[in-house]
């Protein structure tokens, strides 16, 4: 029997949102903060592996060890656990499952995974939730740099971490609740976020 790398899954919509309605009344639900924040972590875990994977760098699923391959479709990958599958095989187990991303974001997550562990106190982490969140990929153009500076569209990380469609995953956001006892820099957070998202909405159409 072959055995598939597994990917985490993305963050419900209904976690987010339970998150941010408690923050916005002042309280820290430190079990929802963590809930949540290590859902995220594992994705972004997720998201580097594979694209570590897609770089020649394979984990096996079986022992952790990594695989060096040369990314050719009809390659197979060998571990000295035993373990071996097709390259493409083990594409296809990435391929629209938005696990893929240039190296600003995937520093962006893995920054993540190194300081939410060590954060010492619910706000800290609420705030590294917060703006893991609302990053952008920020390697999408509508024209060429050369023909515009000013013109690239930014694709919201979120729609790698929160599950739905990109369009869905945007409105979500756009909705979430913020109050007078919200943690402060949220609401900053959010007005950032959402200037970049109002100089693209007509790229993706929400």
């Amino acid at each position: 029997m072959k055995t598939f790398p597994k990917w985490a899954p993305r963050v419900t919509q209904r976690e987010i949102r339970r998150l941010y309605v408690t923050d916005a009344r002042g309280i820290y639900d430190e079990d929802l903060i963590n809930e949540v924040g290590y859902g995220l972590l594992v994705r972004c875990e997720s998201f580097i592996e594979a694209n570590e994977a897609a770089a020649g760098r394979a984990k096996c699923p079986n022992c952790s060890a990594i695989v060096v391959h040369s990314c050719r479709k009809d390659e197979t990958l060998h571990c000295d656990c035993g373990w071996e599958l097709t390259w493409e095989e083990y594409l296809s187990t990435i391929r629209h499952a938005q696990l893929s991303g240039a190296e600003p974001v995937l520093n962006l997550f893995r920054s993540f995974v190194r300081e939410f562990p060590h954060a010492r106190s619910p706000r800290d982490r609420m705030l590294l939730i917060d703006r893991l969140i609302h990053g952008f990929h920020g390697y999408y153009r509508k024209t060429s740099y050369d023909e515009d500076p000013d013109g690239k569209p930014m694709r919201p990380v979120a729609i790698n971490l929160i599950e739905g469609r990109l369009s869905k995953v945007v409105a979500f956001l756009d909705r979430l609740t913020y109050g007078e006892k919200s943690t402060e820099g949220l609401k900053e957070n959010y007005e950032q976020w959402n200037d970049k998202i109002d100089e693209n909405r007509d790229w993706y159409g929400s």
